[in-house]
C-alpha cells in the first residue's frame, strides 16, 4: 500500500512539475494544483498510514495522529485561496497584455507578411 501511495504523490509530482514548466498560464495554474495535491498527499502520509484506528483520543488503545489531519484541511484551504488569485492574475494578464503567455511575449509572424501574403491593402 506504501508503494502505491508513494508512486501516486510521484505521479503527481512529476506532472505538477511538467506543468508548471509550460508557456501559458491556464497548465500552470493545473500544475500548481497538482504539485498542491501531492503535498496534502505527503503531509497526510506524515501521520503514518494506519486502517482502524480512532480519529481522536477515546476509549481505543490506538489511535491516528490528528496533526496531519488538521495540516491537510488548513493547506486544503489555502490552495484554493491561492488557486483562484492565480486563476485572476490569469485573467487580468490576459485582459492587459492581450495573450495568455507566461512571459507576456509570444511568437508571433509579423503584420507585414501576414497582409502581403493576404495581399490585404494596410
Amino acid at each position: 500500500m506504501e508503494l502505491l501511495y508513494a508512486s501516486c504523490i510521484g505521479v503527481l509530482v512529476s506532472c505538477g512539475v511538467f506543468l508548471i514548466l509550460r508557456a501559458r498560464t491556464f497548465p500552470v495554474v493545473l500544475g500548481l494544483t497538482m504539485f498542491s495535491y501531492a503535498v496534502n498527499l505527503f503531509l497526510f502520509s506524515a501521520g503514518r498510514l494506519s486502517l482502524n484506528k480512532a480519529a481522536v483520543l477515546g476509549y481505543s488503545s490506538e489511535y491516528a495522529d490528528p496533526l496531519p489531519q488538521a495540516l491537510v484541511l488548513t493547506a486544503i484551504v489555502i490552495g484554493f485561496a491561492m488557486t483562484a488569485f492565480v486563476v485572476i492574475l490569469a485573467i487580468r494578464g490576459r485582459a492587459d497584455l492581450g495573450t495568455d503567455h507566461v512571459d507576456g511575449y509570444e511568437v508571433e509572424v509579423p503584420v507585414k507578411k501576414i497582409i502581403k501574403k493576404r495581399k490585404v491593402k494596410p
